[in-house]
């Protein structure tokens, strides 16, 4: 696996995770786009979202795929996060019927009850994508279909530029990235016993840079993707 280390142009102050997410909680819903992640859920054609029954979402953040999910009219959704501060403001949406403090690769909910399995800009925090895989497949029915939607590892490497934020001291800070090539996902995942529905990719185009100007550098460049899974 490629380090992330060999591309960083950017040199920020590093922080894990949790860290992380804990400063950014505040100004996270200002930061991110729909342009990531929405664009591509919008854009997928194998998940039949009026048929889910219950979601579990793992990386749930503030909850912004969740509102989402609700507003296709998935009824029951679960969120876990590490992060208390994430789930705080997650809590607010009124989205979720319940929300776990776990870890995304260990979440203590009930195995095969699932018909839907979320993850959305979370890999790329995972030094390994195994547990995570095996973890979405545990708690997954056997007609679970499993979306996870990612930072575009080209875009890392081609940019230098990881997951970061400006922290309350005006300074740009880095949360930890870890760059999995999309073999690596498909390693992990077919070892965990889904296969590949459906593949996406989002390039920063002129729908992007009309949102954000200032990555018209990037045009053409792939930021995102989304993967379908089946078992």
């Amino acid at each position: 696996m490629p380090r992330f280390g060999s591309f960083d142009r950017r040199n920020y102050e590093t922080v894990p995770a949790r860290e992380g997410y804990a400063q950014w909680a505040e100004t996270y819903e200002q930061t991110i786009k729909h342009d990531m992640d929405v664009w591509l859920l919008e854009e997928l054609q194998s998940v039949d979202w009026n048929a889910v029954r219950r979601c579990a979402d793992l990386g749930c953040g503030t909850g912004r795929s969740a509102a989402w999910l609700a507003s296709r009219g998935v009824p029951v959704i679960d969120g876990v996060d590490a992060t208390p501060e994430m789930l705080n403001r997650a809590r607010e949406r009124q989205v979720f019927s319940s929300l776990y403090l776990a870890d995304v690769c260990a979440t203590g909910l009930p195995a095969a009850t699932y018909d839907l399995v979320m993850t959305c800009l979370v890999d790329e925090h995972l030094a390994d994508l195994t547990p995570l895989y095996a973890e979405a497949a545990r708690i997954s029915q056997n007609d679970a279909a499993y979306v996870l939607v990612g930072f575009h590892p080209f875009f890392i490497m081609a940019t230098g530029m990881p997951t970061h934020f400006k922290a309350g001291h005006g300074e740009p800070v880095a949360i930890e990235t870890h760059v999995h090539l999309l073999s690596d996902h498909v390693t992990a995942a077919l070892a965990a016993g889904w296969r590949l529905a459906e593949l996406r990719e989002q390039v920063i185009d002129d729908r992007w840079v009309k949102t954000k100007p200032s990555w018209a550098a990037y045009r053409d460049v792939p930021i995102s993707f989304a993967c379908v899974w089946r078992r």
